[in-house]
This record gives C-alpha cells, sequence and structure tokens, in this order.
C-alpha cells in the first residue's frame, strides 16, 4: 500500500504563486507516474498535471499550461506543484494521485488510473 499525503495549500491573492507538495509513504517503489488533479466546489475533480517516473515527461491541463510546473524527487517519493499567477478560477482541492502502472518514460491525465489518492489541499485565490 501507498499513502500520500498533501501538504502547502493555503489562500493567496490573484497573481501570486503558491507550492503545494505530496509526499508518498509505504511501497513507493510501488509508484511509477504521479499527477495532479482539483476539484472545484460544484464541479467535478479534473486533471492538472502529471509526471513520469523518469521525470522527464510532463503532461498540462490547457487551463493551467505556462502557469504551473510539476516536478518530483524520486529519492524523497516526493511531487510538487510550483503555481505562479493564480487566478481565481484556481481556487479549488488540489489532490495528489500515483499510478500503479510499470511505465518510465509516460504518464496519464486519466483520474481512473491512478491507484493511490491523497487526502487533498485547500488553495483559495482571492480577487
Amino acid at each position: 500500500q501507498v499513502q500520500l499525503v498533501e501538504s502547502g495549500g493555503g489562500l493567496v491573492q490573484a497573481g501570486g504563486s503558491l507550492s503545494v507538495s505530496c509526499a508518498a509513504s509505504g511501497r513507493t517503489d510501488s509508484i511509477y507516474a504521479m499527477g495532479w488533479f482539483r476539484q472545484a466546489p460544484g464541479k467535478e475533480r479534473e486533471f492538472v498535471a502529471a509526471i513520469s517516473r523518469s521525470a522527464d515527461t510532463t503532461y498540462y491541463s490547457d487551463s493551467v499550461k505556462g502557469r504551473f510546473t510539476i516536478s518530483r524527487d524520486n529519492a524523497k517519493d516526493t511531487v510538487y506543484l510550483q503555481m505562479n499567477s493564480l487566478k481565481t478560477e484556481d481556487t479549488a482541492v488540489y489532490y495528489c494521485a500515483a499510478d500503479r502502472t510499470v511505465r518510465f518514460f509516460s504518464a496519464t491525465n486519466v483520474q481512473d488510473e491512478y491507484d493511490y489518492w491523497g487526502q487533498g489541499t485547500q488553495v483559495t485565490v482571492s480577487s
């Protein structure tokens, strides 16, 4: 089993920056791709970003491309999401997810393909 714990959420003004992180524990050797998803009030959870096990392939949703950066440190079993130029519409609970599918150089943006999920961290962007 794998446990994922997010941290770093909070309140920030529009145009500001915030970084969230996700630390994995347990059978971390079974984790390959990792991703971030978010869910705003009254909306379905949506894909934000994903990164391959090799850390050299990343994917972003169109809504965050150019503003958010996903990275990972495999030695620390941690994935990060740096969020810049934040907008009020970025307000959501951000969830970390991990995929057991054995692939080193790719990742998925499909929620159902992720096997482990964190409890989420709130990010609120004020106007």
